[in-house]
């Protein structure tokens, strides 16, 4: 196996990603000054093995299953033939935040210590999940989709688990999925799934199986490592925010500054965006930047520090289903789903 350093492609400077064996985090202050999309040059990176090269003209996907009246193949160029669809969609690992339930809350839980840079916006394109259903002929009785990735096979303990593989069930795949082939207008990347990925709107990333090969439609409930060891009963994201600011942030007293972040949820639209300079005292709205668009909101707040010193930044969101951010969050043994506000350290210094 390729060392760590070797698994991601694309590269990972440090004043853009921070790495965790053999994956990238994003650095929020990287996201100062962009647009509403994560470029891809910053675009963190989940891998469970290491990126695999593979040849766009030999890559096949297959269609079968007890689920499906007939089994269909298709190729790249046959894919990228069908009628497509692009959509804003937020893609975050269920982990996204887990190391604040150790820095903040003092429970430690296992797992990649992610800070909040595992996540990301990209406009995708690619063919509707339902509509490939649809060509295979798929069965009243259908159930399940298992996604399976072309990646190596992954070895845990000592065991080999086989390729990712994770299932959504057919009511979410007749939905908003998408089987993707661009992202942000450019083909994907190989460490974002090329040729072709799953795009799940709303769930945490592992259903997005990246480097898709096969899909097999069910007519009953089916188990892999990927929803019964790892990711067991995960499926819709919660709410977040962050400050586009480094960690911890040197700011000058005196000075009007403009804190901006983004704050975002798997249940929907972001309503509104509190912010707080004093510890949780006083909260202020925050003010929407740029359009308002379903996979985050980007938002700004004035803040004009007076003394010097430490300090800490709190952002709140709500989403439109009325679900928001605690200031604790119960202890998830993986370590998933931290939705806490999280405290986000400034030293306040005379220029």
């Amino acid at each position: 196996m390729r060392p760590a350093t070797e698994t991601i492609v694309k590269p990972l400077p440090s004043h853009l990603f921070t790495r965790h064996e053999g994956n990238a985090e994003t650095r929020w202050e990287a996201m100062a000054g962009q647009g509403y999309h994560t470029p891809i040059d910053r675009f963190f990176v989940r891998n469970h093995t290491a990126t695999p090269r593979l040849d766009a003209a030999t890559w096949r996907l297959r269609l079968h299953g007890r689920g499906l009246r007939r089994d269909i193949e298709l190729g790249y160029d046959q894919l990228r033939a069908l009628p497509a669809r692009t959509a804003d969609v937020t893609l975050e690992c269920a982990g996204n935040g887990r190391r604040f339930y150790d820095s903040q809350q003092h429970e430690a839980v296992p797992g990649i210590p992610w800070g909040l840079g595992a996540v990301g916006v990209a406009r995708w394109r690619g063919v509707p999940l339902r509509d490939l259903l649809t060509m295979a002929g798929l069965r009243d009785g259908a159930v399940d989709v298992l996604a399976t990735g072309l990646d190596a096979p992954y070895v845990h303990e000592g065991e080999n688990l086989g390729h990712v593989r994770r299932p959504i069930p057919v009511r979410k795949a007749l939905d908003d999925v998408l089987v993707a082939y661009e992202m942000n207008g450019e083909p994907l990347p190989m460490d974002h799934g090329f040729p072709a990925r799953l795009i799940v709107p709303g769930w945490a990333g592992i259903a997005s199986v990246k480097w898709l090969g096969d899909l097999e439609v069910s007519t009953t409930e089916l188990r892999t490592p990927w929803n019964t060891l790892f990711y067991p009963g995960v499926t819709t994201m919660t709410v977040k925010s962050a400050f586009e600011l480094p960690w911890p942030a040197t700011l000058e007293a005196g000075r009007r500054h403009e804190l901006r972040g983004r704050s975002w949820s798997g249940n929907g639209r972001v309503a509104h965006v509190e912010v707080s300079a004093d510890n949780g005292a006083t909260w202020h709205p925050a003010g929407r930047r740029g359009p308002r668009r379903d996979a985050w909101l980007t938002w700004g707040i004035a803040w004009t520090p007076r003394e010097e010193g430490a300090h800490v930044l709190l952002a709140r969101a709500v989403d439109e289903s009325g679900a928001g951010q605690p200031p604790r969050r119960a202890r998830h043994p993986f370590g998933y789903h931290f939705d806490a506000v999280v405290r986000h350290p400034v030293l306040v210094t005379r220029g």
